[in-house]
């Protein structure tokens, strides 16, 4: 009554499958910690914040096996915006590292994220107080 398909489907493995490297779950999560790290190392080397840097830098270090490269340059962005950057970026490392099961990244970016906010809350109070100022 039908006549059968002759033509492979488009949701049948590609018969070189093996051909490329594929990466874990677990891999993945890694590189992904690891990049969100790094980028918070950067904020955190730019606020000349040397002993978070440092610690934030051995986690990036145990995730790739290799130092990450330190900014080293500053620029004319404001303290208080790097510090809410610095409070997203640790955000974001806390999720991952949660969902990877990272007790000592996830433990270091709540730190990292507390820090953060709370030199953001204090500056938010400064600056409120001086706009009511007579």
């Amino acid at each position: 009554m039908y006549e059968p398909i002759r033509t492979k489907s488009v949701h049948t493995p590609a018969d070189h499958a093996d051909d490329f490297p594929h990466r874990s779950r677990e891999e993945e999560l890694d590189i992904q910690l690891a990049g969100h790290l790094a980028a918070l190392l950067a904020v955190t080397d730019e606020l000349d914040l040397g002993a978070a840097g440092d610690r934030i830098a051995e986690q990036v270090t145990r995730l790739r096996g290799a130092a990450p490269a330190r900014h080293t340059g500053r620029t004319d962005a404001p303290a208080l915006a790097l510090h809410r950057r610095a409070h997203a970026l640790a955000g974001r490392a806390l999720v991952v590292a949660a969902s990877r099961a990272d007790t000592a990244v996830a433990i270091l970016a709540a730190e990292r994220m507390d820090a953060h906010a709370a030199t953001v809350a204090t500056a938010t109070a400064a600056s409120s107080h001086l706009v009511g100022a007579p």
